[in-house]
């Protein structure tokens, strides 16, 4: 039977959810805890039923990225959200960071390479799409324009795609200062469109987002937005499909506009989905509207230090009765203030993202009170 294209491409990058008993092992960002101990206090059901939440509202999964704090987890923790996530045969699919985190350390380029690569099979061999994670290591070793491309053409070669390549920028992760320089980006995207399929932008810069997607247009590439601040206008974009093209399993629509892989999708899924049946019925402006509040919870989960946007998700989280605390790795939610959880509570109020109003004003007095 035939089906129309997807419109909208859209991948949410969920957190982790810890045990209750975790915060008693006293990690912090500057004393982190060691992957295995982190690991075994993780609460594997209530993350997956996160996962199961998001698949419901019609939008796929993106596993084991910034936002489930892949850089403090670790791969052995990684390998195994993979693995169940994939287990769960999600029927809007998942996609999956592919880094080199199950070395100790990475000593060369082929090293690197190797990793990626590996990652890559791992991923695609549980049924997700590889998302090729952006390689602090080339930052240490001040890699010029010529030496990323050589490093992407090397990982491209080797792997089956489709994959996705993700700028993130410095704005989540410092080491990524100066990532993809001169007009290496363009040139990796350029390798081989038949297996980049798309990439995800974390830059937070809504100009540059869209001369990128008008430019991989022309090669039956997608841009998935990063952009926790803009998503809105760019997911609506800028005129109707011009056409579609195959990515993994799905037939996709192209045009001048953007998809999505977005860390706020964690919390606003009920609004996108009603939204994106808005959209697909033709009512862009009817979309705008119910995604400006969302926009303004964006705004203020990832507002700056941007790294510590998952204190604000894993709050909203617990609220909604989803998990029984809102802790995270190495007490990252310790890194935001009274001020901006309760800001995060009322701007989810006012973005549809609550579920059982009673029970999430109810954690929420005993919140304020110092019950929890």
């Amino acid at each position: 039977m035939n089906t129309a294209p997807t419109l909208r491409l859209c991948y949410g990058a969920l957190h982790v959810v810890m045990q209750p008993g975790y915060r008693q092992l006293g990690h912090t960002l500057q004393r982190p805890g060691a992957p295995a101990a982190v690991e075994r206090h993780l609460d594997w059901p209530a993350t997956m039923r996160l996962r199961r939440l998001l698949d419901d509202c019609g939008i796929g999964v993106a596993e084991a990225m910034d936002t489930a704090q892949r850089f403090r987890l670790g791969w052995p923790a990684a390998r195994r959200l993979i693995a169940e996530c994939g287990a769960l045969q999600l029927t809007n699919g998942f996609c999956a960071g592919a880094g080199t985190d199950q070395l100790p350390a990475v000593r060369s380029v082929v090293d690197l390479v190797d990793a990626v690569v590996e990652q890559c099979s791992y991923i695609a061999g549980h049924g997700g799409i590889p998302v090729l994670l952006p390689m602090p290591w080339l930052c240490e070793q001040d890699a010029g324009e010529q030496a990323f491309v050589d490093v992407y053409r090397a990982i491209v070669q080797q792997v089956r795609g489709p994959v996705f390549v993700h700028w993130l920028g410095a704005m989540f992760l410092p080491a990524l200062r100066g990532y993809f320089p001169g007009h290496s980006f363009d040139r990796v995207m350029d390798l081989d469109p038949g297996k980049v399929r798309g990439c995800k932008l974390s830059l937070l810069d809504a100009a540059f987002e869209k001369r990128v997607r008008r430019r991989l247009l022309a090669n039956g590439q997608i841009v998935l937005t990063g952009d926790d601040f803009h998503f809105g206008e760019l997911i609506a974009g800028d005129g109707e499909p011009i056409g579609s093209v195959r990515i993994g399993a799905r037939e996709v629509s192209i045009g001048d506009f953007s998809h999505a892989l977005l860390g706020i999708l964690d919390a606003i899924a009920r609004p996108m989905q009603r939204a994106l049946v808005m959209l697909a019925a033709g009512d862009r402006a009817g979309f705008l509207a119910a995604m400006a509040p969302c926009e303004v919870l964006g705004q203020h989960v990832f507002a700056a230090p941007t790294q510590h946007y998952k204190a604000g998700l894993a709050f909203l989280s617990w609220l909604n009765g989803q998990q029984q605390d809102f802790a995270l790795v190495d007490g990252e939610e310790r890194e935001r203030d009274q001020a901006h959880y309760q800001r995060c509570a009322e701007l989810a109020r006012a973005a549809g993202c609550v579920g059982d109003e009673v029970a999430f004003a109810a954690r929420l007095s005993a919140w304020r009170g110092g019950a929890v």
